[in-house]
């Protein structure tokens, strides 16, 4: 016996002079419009998964989007208390500590990178520039003394560990690390050394060598708060290492129960970064049931539209 088919007029969006961006998602949602659909059932995924007391919330990420303006959405989702762990890679910790000490500068996709590299010394991120000036330099200078008081009479500590005591260092309200000492929030890097941060730990273990950098008591936190979980929710950008740390220890209690995939990249190429949340339930990352949706395109433009409305219907 087939389903009831439930039929919903499409709306045409009417566009008025003043007009909120939660107004906006909420016509979208009565619009169709394909990817427009999918940001406005998002943000309705989204509202669900902070308002559900018992739901713990996980957002993941690669770090480019902290060479953006982008960083300051994530951050404010941290300070707004709708963020419980990030699970991210190690240019998260570049790129904000690096921003917390000096600027990076709006460029072009299509300049002369050997120009840039050879008469500037600066490295291009998409659109983003990244004089060298900003980055390896200022984390070597501020880093090293960091980790003289950090690992002063304990020398080994999880990475969350050592990210906390370093956003306890950072007094700074548009610093990530700063905001997620502040609020409790604590931030997981799995592939701690592949990155500038970690290289800088590298350094450091040059000179110091009983440092041991306790990668299984990370795991061990992430394996009981997934466990104790009464609901579990995620915002996942892009894929790699830190989309799969969220749904891996999703599996071992039945999969999420929130999930929302914010992605440019396609699936027939089997990449982590395209598979669609379908693929997740087949492993039971996702459970069958679960409010979910990918969103295809550019994170840069759908995260902030997403918090724009949670920003209007929580705070």
């Amino acid at each position: 016996m087939s389903e009831k088919l439930d039929l919903i007029a499409v709306e045409d969006i009417k566009v008025t002079k003043g007009m909120t961006v939660d107004q906006m998602l909420r016509a979208m949602g009565r619009a169709g419009g394909f990817t427009a659909q999918k940001l406005a059932d998002a943000t309705d995924i989204a509202e669900a998964m902070i308002r559900e007391e018992n739901c713990l919330r996980i957002l993941s990420f690669p770090a480019c989007i902290m060479a953006t303006g982008t960083r300051g959405v994530i951050v404010d989702l941290v300070k707004n208390k709708m963020v419980d762990v990030i699970i991210t890679t190690c240019g998260t910790l570049d790129h904000d500590l690096s921003r917390t000490f000096a600027e990076y500068y709006k460029g072009d996709f299509m300049m002369d990178d050997a120009m840039l590299r050879d008469e500037y010394e600066i490295s291009r991120l998409g659109n983003v520039l990244v004089p060298d000036s900003c980055y390896g330099e200022v984390l070597e200078d501020n880093l090293l003394p960091m980790f003289d008081e950090i690992f002063a009479e304990i020398q080994s500590m999880t990475t969350h560990e050592i990210i906390d005591q370093v956003g306890a260092r950072l007094d700074n309200e548009d610093s990530l690390l700063y905001q997620c000492h502040k609020n409790g929030v604590r931030v997981v890097v799995p592939g701690i050394t592949d990155g500038s941060f970690g290289c800088q730990l590298w350094m450091y273990y040059q000179m110091h060598r009983k440092l041991r950098i306790d990668l299984f008591a990370d795991e061990q936190m992430l394996s009981e708060l997934t466990n104790d979980a009464e609901q579990m929710g995620a915002i996942i950008i892009g894929g790699g290492i830190s989309k799969h740390h969220v749904i891996w220890w999703s599996q071992f209690r039945g999969g999420l129960d929130y999930c929302i995939y914010l992605t440019t990249a396609q699936e027939f190429d089997g990449s982590l970064s395209g598979a669609q949340i379908r693929e997740a339930v087949s492993w039971g990352k996702v459970k069958s049931d679960a409010k979910k949706m990918t969103v295809e395109g550019d994170a840069t433009i759908s995260l902030p539209i997403i918090y724009a409305g949670l920003v209007e219907r929580l705070l």
